[in-house]
């Protein structure tokens, strides 16, 4: 295995993970509004991720710095096609972390609705348009033979980008309230799981007509054939799987299987991308790949053992915090935010 392989693998790991732990953070924030009677419950579901929210906006921060010096001209070509797009994400991120922070800075009820709408809408914002984005690198964006994108915000909003747009959405709630199924007591537990069920249907829908549209949109059929392995075999088996763990009550166990789905779709993404890293539908051969789109031999090298030393304490520290705080919020909690 190449450096260039290895540093392709490590980006999508680095998704996988964003994908898997901002994934229910997003679901949480969208949430907040609609499974909450006051104030008080808002911040109990608020609590649930309030250790955890920022540190898992780290997977993102380092995962577009590799991409930036692994593979600078995916980076560019990515960032410039998709500037608006990713200045709306950035816009609405900014303003879900003020909210978190400023919601109980005043007692008024006002205030608080308030910033609990920017929560909603900044983490509704970047679940849509992080399933737009994925959707158009599979299914090609134009590019040129100098790698410069020539499309505008609109070609990225096509069929194929909204359906995952929109499967991203309603994967993220499931997993969202199944994380906070293991987080809460009493009646808002209750009124989770119910919630957690309710979007089980439409939430495995999406996925299916993701998948089956994108045989038709994308080259996965050229690359993956009609039986597409094992790996996307299992994100359709534990998304089926959820329905039957909601039913038995087993919230922990249904927990794991969204997060197997979204971790082995990522996979599956990334594998029906590889060597590509943007696919061109101006001409397949100007597509950006692990090679063409790659920093220097020497730049991979010095990464590669920067990453063999930090990843792991990264890693070790995030698994630390998620430990401190695994207790149940209940109604003597002290509530923070």
């Amino acid at each position: 295995m190449d450096l260039n392989t290895l540093w392709f693998i490590l980006i999508a790991v680095l998704f996988i993970g964003f994908f898997f732990l901002e994934g229910f953070d997003y679901g949480v924030g969208i949430l907040l509004p609609f499974i909450t009677k006051d104030d008080k419950e808002r911040r109990q579901i608020i609590n649930a991720i309030g250790p955890h929210w920022d540190g898992n906006e780290v997977w993102l921060l380092t995962a577009g710095g590799a991409t930036f010096a692994a593979f600078p001209n995916w980076y560019a070509t990515m960032f410039s096609g998709f500037y608006l797009a990713l200045v709306l994400m950035l816009l609405a991120l900014i303003s879900r972390a003020v909210a978190f922070e400023y919601r109980s800075k005043h007692h008024t009820s006002s205030w608080r609705n308030t910033w609990d709408w920017v929560i909603f809408f900044g983490s509704f914002t970047p679940a849509l348009l992080w399933g737009v984005a994925i959707a158009n690198l599979i299914r090609g964006v134009p590019i040129d033979a100098h790698m410069n994108y020539t499309g505008t915000f609109f070609t990225l909003l096509n069929p194929y980008g909204l359906l995952g747009g929109i499967a991203a959405l309603l994967v993220f709630m499931l997993h969202g309230s199944l994380f906070l199924s293991l987080k809460l007591t009493g009646s808002l537990l209750e009124r989770v799981r119910s919630t957690a069920a309710k979007l089980w249907l439409p939430a495995t829908i999406a996925i299916f007509a993701f998948v089956v549209y994108g045989y038709f949109e994308t080259d996965m059929f050229t690359k993956l054939g009609v039986n597409p392995g094992i790996v996307p075999v299992v994100a359709g088996i534990s998304i089926l799987a959820v329905k039957w763990f909601l039913n038995q009550k087993k919230e922990g166990w249904a927990f794991v299987m969204t997060g197997i789905t979204i971790i082995f779709s990522v996979i599956t993404i990334f594998s029906g991308l590889f060597p590509r890293v943007m696919v061109s539908s101006s001409n397949p051969d100007w597509s950006l790949t692990i090679y063409n789109a790659s920093a220097t031999d020497y730049t991979l090298t010095i990464m590669s053992w920067v990453a063999l030393i930090f990843v792991p304490i990264v890693l070790a520290y995030q698994a630390w915090s998620y430990w401190v705080f695994r207790h149940r919020i209940t109604d003597k909690t002290e509530l923070e935010y």
